[in-house]
């Protein structure tokens, strides 16, 4: 998985990235992706350009369907308006959602739904400076996404959320499987 976050080597102004000692306009951005995405084993890309890049989203998603997985976080910041042109545009395969980024859990149960309708993953994520709470497990098994993002298992913030989805399994016992929605994912593996 790789979150190369472009907006920041993204130069609004002259709307090229600076990136590796070179400057790439959007077109070539794209292609320097693909490039990258063939040439190592990467299965899931969050915000590969600028969170106005519509276009470019878009061209890089139809090019690694199926190898990769675009995934929106500046894109579409959890808000369904962003997300339904996201979905519009074909722009990205996956949603990361990301609850307090939306304001309310209703909202991002919202963009979830929305998301799995028309046939994307979503992963549930942490925020910086997140705490031990460890609510987006529960709510990563609850919505069936298969997918959580929340960092290395080093410090106790990440690790209570992993805990989590451990006792979960547990207490599911056989009854703990990978939600349908996986599957999609699955294809990238």
């Amino acid at each position: 998985a790789m979150d190369p976050a472009a907006s920041e080597f993204f130069d609004k102004e002259k709307q090229l990235y600076h990136i590796d000692g070179k400057s790439l306009t959007p077109a070539e951005m794209v292609d320097y992706w693909v490039t990258i995405i063939d040439e190592y084993p990467i299965k899931s890309m969050e915000d590969p350009f600028d969170e106005e890049g519509w276009t470019e989203f878009a061209a890089l998603n139809a090019r690694v369907k199926g190898k990769c997985q675009i995934i929106g976080d500046d894109l579409t910041v959890t808000n369904v308006k962003r997300l339904q042109k996201a979905i519009d545009m074909d722009a990205i395969s996956s949603l990361l959602l990301k609850i307090n980024q939306i304001g309310t859990i209703s909202e991002a149960i919202e963009a979830a739904k929305l998301t799995f309708k028309h046939g994307y993953t979503v992963m549930v994520s942490h925020r910086s400076g997140e705490t031990s709470d460890n609510t987006i497990a529960d709510i990563v098994v609850g919505l069936c996404s298969g997918q959580i993002k929340s960092g290395a298992p080093c410090r106790s913030d990440r690790n209570a959320k992993y805990n989590q989805l451990l006792r979960i399994e547990e207490e599911l016992g056989e009854n703990a499987v990978y939600p349908d929605a996986y599957e999609d994912f699955i294809k990238f593996q």
